[in-house]
């Protein structure tokens, strides 16, 4: 089944224009789609960041301000402490203080029956036109870059801290 989800993810993100070294930011709890999104963009050659969606608008800005992604991924909302959390709202402030997202595609995590808004679409509709195959994986140089990290570091903006292969 993960094989099957990674090449789906893989062939969606490639069929938009992913190519080894664009930026991917999912904006998700842990959950099997951030895996996914993770191991389907590392199957790219694409660099892969993510923020927890407990962060407001000015965090997620300040962190995915600094790498560019083309592609979005993000949850409607999670759960924590036994209360439902709805990222949803920030969207829209996202996507207009970041230029360089030409798609985001949003996981209905917390509601089912979510209707995407301008845009964006959802992750099934992201998904929808491709079967799973057999993933054909980038071949890379060692130090090629797989994911983007950012620390909390000292109090100001976040400090980017970008990981290879070794």
């Amino acid at each position: 089944d993960l094989h099957g989800a990674v090449s789906r993810m893989a062939q969606a993100m490639s069929g938009m224009g992913v190519v080894a070294g664009a930026r991917i930011a999912a904006y998700m709890p842990n959950m099997p789609e951030t895996v996914i999104a993770m191991l389907a963009a590392s199957s790219i050659g694409a660099i892969f960041s993510s923020a927890s969606p407990d962060f407001g608008v000015q965090g997620v800005v300040d962190r995915f301000g600094q790498i560019a992604p083309k592609l979005l991924i993000l949850a409607d909302g999670y759960y924590y402490g036994g209360k439902t959390l709805s990222c949803f709202d920030k969207l829209p402030e996202i996507l207009g203080r970041m230029p360089s997202i030409e798609k985001a595609v949003v996981v209905p995590y917390i509601d089912a029956t979510l209707s995407p808004v301008k845009g964006m679409v959802t992750l099934d509709s992201f998904l929808g036109p491709y079967e799973a195959a057999e993933i054909e994986f980038a071949q890379l140089p060692f130090n090629h870059p797989l994911y983007i990290m950012f620390s909390s570091g000292t109090p100001g903006a976040p400090k980017c801290i970008v990981h290879g292969q070794g």
